[in-house]
């Protein structure tokens, strides 16, 4: 069974030391490689002997995004909380009406076949690459003093957790457009918005978990849509790799490196969209027709 399960891992650790570079060289979250990263590998494992389709993979790989951010968001407010950066009353006025947004999206993605959540996906990381190429909004200065309250409040944080719970990110990157916008420092938005990515990410794991439970047909090692031996490699390569990331990133320049990372993201989705309207071949047989929540009776059975 290790032996069926070590294509995954390493081609995990890689993208999980890809994703913890990238987090630290522009200060994202590492869903928009971790997603595309486990949608690529599952298609590539898959066999017409023991198939996964475009919806399993497209499930898993969100909810196993949406795990790993736990783990990265927390470490990333720990560090920023030391410094004083975080704000904790807008993460608390938030709070409620993110996890309803990360409720709203779960439950929408659960009627979602895993084309439409490869379009939507290569859609949502396109409006992020178009911001980072030509950052209209940013240049234009803040539109309030104050952050939003009321209705405004509301439907933005039920927005953010939808959507981010959709692309299986942690959304820092409109977290931090939505509160420089409305006249929060930089640094704070930035530290600030690592908070979101723990609220958006933890109700989403848990959601995954509990939607996949008993679904047929998922990767060896997954408990509902979320792959643990995929998530533990990710998590132990990106907290090696992020520190890298964030030194090399101060020895550049910092106009140059968000034009890259417009170029990365543009990239990733243009990759997804075309994924999304061609059939991959399968080619490994690693995929098992039981989650890892199904193994106990037969393993009772064997005795």
């Amino acid at each position: 069974m290790l032996a069926d399960a070590l294509p995954l891992i390493l081609s995990m650790l890689v993208a999980g030391a890809f994703a913890g570079l990238l987090a630290g060289l522009f200060g994202i979250g590492g869903g928009f490689v971790v997603v595309p990263a486990l949608a690529a590998v599952f298609t590539l494992l898959s066999t017409a002997e023991h198939p996964l389709t475009d919806d399993k993979i497209m499930h898993v790989a969100i909810g196993t995004s949406l795990a790993t951010i736990i783990f990265t968001s927390l470490r990333s407010v720990q560090a920023h909380a030391k410094r004083g950066a975080v704000d904790f009353n807008i993460l608390k006025q938030w709070a409620p009406w993110v996890v309803l947004g990360v409720v709203l999206g779960l439950s929408l993605a659960r009627f979602l076949d895993g084309k439409s959540l490869k379009i939507i996906f290569g859609v949502g990381v396109f409006i992020m690459a178009w911001h980072f190429l030509f950052p209209v909004l940013s240049k234009r200065g803040p539109l309030s003093n104050e952050m939003p309250k009321g209705i405004a409040r509301g439907g933005l944080g039920s927005f953010l957790g939808g959507f981010c719970t959709l692309l299986g990110i942690g959304g820092g990157t409109p977290a931090i457009l939505i509160m420089t916008l409305n006249g929060q420092p930089v640094h704070r938005a930035i530290a600030t918005a690592a908070g979101f990515g723990t609220i958006i990410a933890v109700p989403g794991t848990i959601g995954s978990i509990l939607t996949g439970l008993g679904q047929p047909g998922l990767p060896f090692g997954s408990v509902g849509y979320v792959n643990v031996i995929a998530m533990l490699a990710i998590i132990s390569m990106s907290m090696l790799t992020a520190p890298v990331g964030a030194a090399l990133a101060h020895s550049l320049d910092s106009a140059k490196l968000k034009k890259a990372l417009g170029v990365y993201l543009l990239c990733t989705s243009s990759l997804m969209l075309w994924t999304a309207f061609h059939k991959a071949p399968a080619r490994h047989p690693l995929l098992t027709e039981a989650p890892i929540t199904s193994i106990a009776p037969v393993m009772q059975g064997q005795q």
